[in-house]
């Protein structure tokens, strides 16, 4: 088999060192993927077969020596050369190596040597498995982070829709009132606003303003008739102002409604019966 020329160096007297290293960057390195010195056990692969083959990766690159014999790997290792064939003999079993032909093309002829792809493909199934339980363990930390995250997301959320939602009545209040909010009239929004739902708190405002009301006593008045009623919604309130009129009603039946009253004349004459009396 022809082999690589190897150059030949003329060393510096009296610098050991140096030619130690030079000599060794010129050796070259065998490399050896972590991977397979990390999982070689796993794979059923010994010690003594692990050392094997380094050894064959090394012949392989260093010397070209594609089909080195057990006599040859006998020169590197501390085995005999009846260990060392059944070692390969287990190697090829355990579809860890395998024999296949090369092509040499300074020969011109066919020649056999060792196969190394069965054991990167035992390497890569190593792999792919210690990737899928790798990202199993970290799908399922991503969702225990989820269940442990989401009901802080959604207090933060709602703190976040409250904060907007009273900013909002702020505005409300100071667009109708025609002036900014004191510090006290803000006060007494929040109180408002943690008592009931914002919406009755803007009804309430614009029940005051149709009255031409615009203090927050009387805002308040109103407020506190629903409370000691009971009505927590829009409809509750519209279904207590009919049945407080229709009792109104009945008791005032002899009693004509002025002629061209308006809807909004009535709707004021019922608050003001209801929360001026």
């Amino acid at each position: 088999m022809v082999r690589d020329r190897k150059a030949l160096k003329r060393y510096r007297e009296g610098n050991v060192t140096s030619a130690f290293g030079t000599d060794l960057m010129m050796q070259g390195f065998t490399s050896i993927p972590n991977l397979l010195l990390k999982h070689y056990k796993y794979m059923g692969i010994s010690d003594m077969e692990m050392l094997l083959l380094i050894q064959l990766l090394r012949l392989r690159f260093d010397e070209k020596d594609l089909f080195p014999t057990p006599e040859t790997l006998s020169n590197y290792v501390q085995s005999d050369i009846p260990e060392i064939e059944h070692n390969l003999a287990n190697l090829i079993e355990k579809g860890i190596l395998a024999i296949t032909k090369y092509y040499d093309e300074n020969q011109d002829m066919i020649l056999p040597g060792y196969d190394f792809e069965p054991l990167f493909e035992a390497v890569s199934e190593i792999w792919a498995c210690a990737k899928v339980k790798e990202l199993e363990k970290t799908q399922k930390i991503l969702e225990e982070q989820e269940q442990q995250l989401t009901p802080r997301l959604t207090t933060i959320n709602k703190k976040q829709s409250q904060s907007q939602e009273i900013a909002e009545l702020y505005k409300t209040f100071e667009n109708e009132f025609g002036r900014p909010l004191s510090p006290m009239e803000i006060e007494q929004i929040q109180n408002w606003s943690l008592e009931i739902d914002n919406q009755l708190v803007r009804e309430a405002l614009r029940r005051a303003v149709l009255m031409g009301k615009h203090n927050f006593k009387y805002i308040d008045s109103i407020i506190l008739e629903w409370q000691k009623n009971n009505l927590r919604t829009i409809e509750a309130i519209n279904d207590y102002d009919r049945n407080f009129q229709r009792r109104r009603n009945t008791k005032n039946v002899r009693t004509t409604e002025p002629a061209g009253q308006n809807n909004d004349a009535k709707k004021k004459a019922l608050i003001k019966t209801l929360y001026m009396s």
